[in-house]
């Protein structure tokens, strides 16, 4: 795949810098270095914290850097080894590469022609190998579980930073390597805040709790999100709810391979709309998961993306009503020919946590 970036863009040779996409492209975990790649080059950048990992880790030629033997120079030792006559043209992560650091290599290196590779090299990471699902099935397994042993744990008089807290805890305990991310709880009219940062405010009878949270196997991410009432909920939380648990139910069964992630969006975006709340959804329907808890495509208003069959995405439609709290439901999913799979099996019915 990178042979045909190389040959569709005319390139010499390509540098990448991103930490998942060099770890996708040799295996090399450490994040820390740089690859160059051309027709006849493997080459693993790194210094020597990681030299040793980096060998067990990847088939590419490893190249260490330091003081004495700077990365610029190795990547102009590589470069020399091409025997290129005329002008050399070098792909670059413009997506992801600091503005600083591409002055520094535009300065040092011997490179006539700097082509920008946009999403070239994200993209093939887009369709995930059975392994890779394997992975994330792994890891979202991980978070069931954990989820599964916090509920008989949540009281009032609990911190959100408490339950999120017991919630990472639980996770390791299951096998995580890493969370996905910082765990969300946002209990009360904190759950309007889609992204609230857990804070010293307790856990109240009748307060929505919203739980999104993830964590890591073997490098790939999980993401789920559920939404708990602590205490009897009340008719204006059951409705609320209910219209989102709809709206992504209806989404599920809208999500398969040919479809745009905005047609799936607009049907859960329909329906709360229809239900009057409309105004009260911002962001979009979800995500692509994988080495990084945010990929594409995306199924949102403005990713008309047409679906593959082994990408995943993320379903999690939400209502949330400043002053009132806010709910939001989240599974991860692969997508296949006739529909989808999901990875998530914790219960979706409206949860009532019971007070003493």
């Amino acid at each position: 795949m990178l042979d045909a970036i190389l040959n569709e863009l005319k390139l010499d040779a390509v540098v990448i810098t991103d930490p998942y996409n060099m770890r996708h492209v040799s295996g090399f975990r450490g994040g820390e270095g740089a690859l160059y790649v051309s027709g006849t080059q493997k080459v693993l950048i790194t210094d020597s914290r990681y030299t040793e990992q980096a060998a067990r880790e990847s088939s590419f030629t490893i190249v260490e850097e330091h003081r004495g033997h700077t990365r610029a120079q190795i990547l102009t030792e590589c470069m020399a080894k091409e025997q290129k006559s005329g002008t050399f043209s070098m792909g670059y992560e413009d997506e992801s590469l600091l503005c600083v650091q591409f002055d520094k290599l535009k300065d040092a290196l011997p490179v006539e022609n700097w082509v920008p590779l946009k999403d070239k090299i994200d993209s093939l990471r887009i369709i995930k190998t059975e392994e890779e699902l394997s992975y994330l099935a792994k890891a979202e397994e991980i978070g069931d579980k954990a989820f599964a042993r916090l509920l008989p744990l949540l009281k009032p008089g609990m911190t959100e930073l408490e339950a999120a807290a017991e919630l990472e805890y639980l996770m390791k305990k299951e096998g995580a390597e890493d969370l996905s991310f910082n765990t969300i709880v946002a209990s009360g009219l904190n759950s309007s805040m889609p992204h609230a940062i857990p804070g010293y405010k307790k856990l109240e009878e009748g307060d929505f709790v919203t739980f999104d949270f993830g964590c890591k196997y073997k490098g790939y991410c999980s993401d789920m999100t559920r939404t708990v009432v602590l205490g009897k909920a009340s008719e204006k939380q059951k409705e609320i709810y209910n219209v989102v648990l709809k709206a992504q139910l209806a989404a599920l069964d809208a999500l398969r391979a040919g479809v745009s992630g905005s047609s799936v969006d607009k049907v859960a975006r329909d329906i709360i709309t229809k239900a009057g709340y409309g105004e009260y959804f911002g962001h979009g329907l979800g995500h692509s998961v994988g080495l990084f808890i945010h990929e594409n495509p995306r199924l949102s208003p403005s990713d008309d993306t047409i679906l593959q069959p082994g990408t995943i995405e993320t379903v999690e439609p939400g209502i949330y009503v400043p002053g009132f709290g806010g709910v939001r439901i989240e599974d991860m999913v692969v997508v296949t020919e006739d529909g989808c799979i999901n990875f998530a099996h914790s219960p979706k019915e409206l949860i009532e946590i019971p007070v003493e």
